[in-house]
């Protein structure tokens, strides 16, 4: 953590990252309950979750390791607040399903959709604007783009499509809900993100960056 920042500054990126992640778990949770769809990192954990006996939390921290293996090739420096997006979020959506009943109401599960697309682009802006290093799917992301040199957009969308694919064929689930997030969850985040990055004097975190412009993975 950057000493030159002021303490509350510090404190600030601690309460603001982890309460983000686990925001961000229970926003997953209730996209899962609201079985309209889940955006493409879901769809796969889902798809992989139906085929092993573990939960879907477990199967998170294990993608999550995973993804976090592949950013050694490409020389990508995980921050505190990539460790912590591994674990927190995976205890956290497990907590949360624990907790939240299953929907099986129209509305109610439309409720919970909505809810959840608002509230996970809230968590993005959070563990983002904390400054504390990206997650592994950010990360391999703007690995992939100081790599190759291609296109951020390009290789995002390709990065997408193929987890959306694999975890569609592999049963996740994919519905009007998966359209639903891909449209709102960048406006979200434009409107949250400035509104939660900490304020520094000097650069945010020297474990990468996530682009502010881009959306967050989850995880």
């Amino acid at each position: 953590m950057n000493s030159l920042l002021p303490p509350d500054h510090r404190v600030r990126r601690l309460v603001q990252l982890y309460v983000g992640l686990a925001l961000y778990g229970f926003s997953m949770a209730l996209m899962i309950r609201a079985d309209l769809g889940l955006d493409p990192w879901d769809v796969f954990h889902q798809g992989i979750a139906s085929h092993v006996p573990w939960s879907f939390g477990t199967v998170t921290i294990v993608v999550g390791a995973a993804v976090l293996l592949l950013w050694i090739p490409l020389r990508q420096r995980p921050g505190l607040g990539t460790l912590s997006n591994v674990v927190v979020i995976g205890v956290a959506v497990d907590a949360s399903l624990w907790l939240l009943p299953t929907m099986t109401w129209l509305p109610g599960r439309w409720t919970f959709m909505i809810a959840a697309i608002v509230l996970n682009g809230i968590a993005g802006g959070c563990y983002i604007g904390a400054g504390l290093g990206p997650g592994p799917r950010d990360g391999l992301m703007t690995g992939l783009v100081a790599k190759t040199g291609g296109s951020i957009r390009i290789i995002r969308t390709g990065i997408e499509i193929a987890v959306l694919g694999i975890g569609w064929l592999l049963g996740g689930t994919v519905g009007i809900g998966t359209v639903l997030y891909a449209l709102s969850i960048g406006p979200v985040v434009h409107l949250a993100l400035p509104l939660l990055t900490v304020p520094s004097t000097a650069p945010l975190s020297t474990a990468g960056s996530s682009d502010d412009g881009e959306l967050p993975a989850a995880a």
